[in-house]
């Protein structure tokens, strides 16, 4: 679903990602490690066609995104690390107005609700402003208009960044659920553990460049930590 192929990109003299080979199929929740300046959001911005690649290829659904921009959108949703909502539209509000800018007009007040409460928010703050949420019921929203949108893949930049250990629980399981529903996802993040306990693969990145792959189900925790401090020194 989501492929980089020699993928590159420079700012000047500075290589920002150097030649990056990744695959992220449907059922991958693939976490992106590094430092500040690994290349972690680029390769984001890159499938999003946010920017424009020096060399090589980002492809969705097997469409590069440079030549293919708005159809390789309608397979994505985007899960920043502070969701941009409208803070004086209710969360049902802007759920509605996202879905129908993704062309899901078709859905009731009901349907809206349901996805809501799919992903936990509590019935009370359904109405309420978003200027009044915490960050955790912000990104629920965020993942409720990539539930109405029936995103193909998901991007996430650092999304669990500031969450207390209980919301950050929370986001990671709506996560396993849009794998369940067979969502090619990739995230960036600092978070060690929760990259070892939601992921199902992890990268490890320094200066631009993915220094090691690793299959979760066959590292430990203190793996995870051992190994990616070895690339890190």
């Amino acid at each position: 679903m989501l492929e980089a192929t020699g993928l590159c990109k420079k700012y000047g003299e500075h290589e920002a990602l150097k030649s990056l080979n990744l695959s992220v199929k449907p059922g991958d929740i693939y976490c992106l490690l590094g430092a500040n300046g690994a290349g972690k959001s680029t390769t984001i911005n890159l499938f999003l066609n946010f920017i424009d690649p020096s060399a090589g290829t980002a492809t969705v659904n097997g469409m590069d995104v440079t030549q293919h921009p708005l159809e390789t959108k309608k397979f994505l949703a985007y899960i920043p690390e502070t969701v941009m909502l409208y803070g004086n539209l209710t969360g049902l509000e802007n759920l509605a107005y996202f879905a129908k800018l993704g062309g899901h007009s078709e859905y009731t007040e009901a349907d809206l609700k349901g996805f809501l409460k799919q992903v936990g928010l509590q019935d009370e703050a359904v109405h309420k402003r978003v200027g009044a949420y915490s960050k955790g019921m912000r990104q629920k929203v965020g993942v409720s208009i990539a539930l109405a949108k029936r995103a193909k893949a998901l991007l996430l930049d650092e999304p669990t960044s500031g969450l207390d250990p209980k919301a950050s629980n929370e986001f990671s399981e709506l996560l396993k659920q849009l794998q369940a529903g067979g969502a090619a996802i990739l995230m960036a993040t600092h978070d060690l553990f929760r990259a070892k306990e939601t992921g199902t693969r992890i990268g490890i990145m320094r200066e631009g460049k993915l220094m090691r792959e690793l299959s979760t189900d066959e590292v430990s925790h203190a793996d995870v930590e051992r190994i990616y401090l070895e690339h890190m020194h």
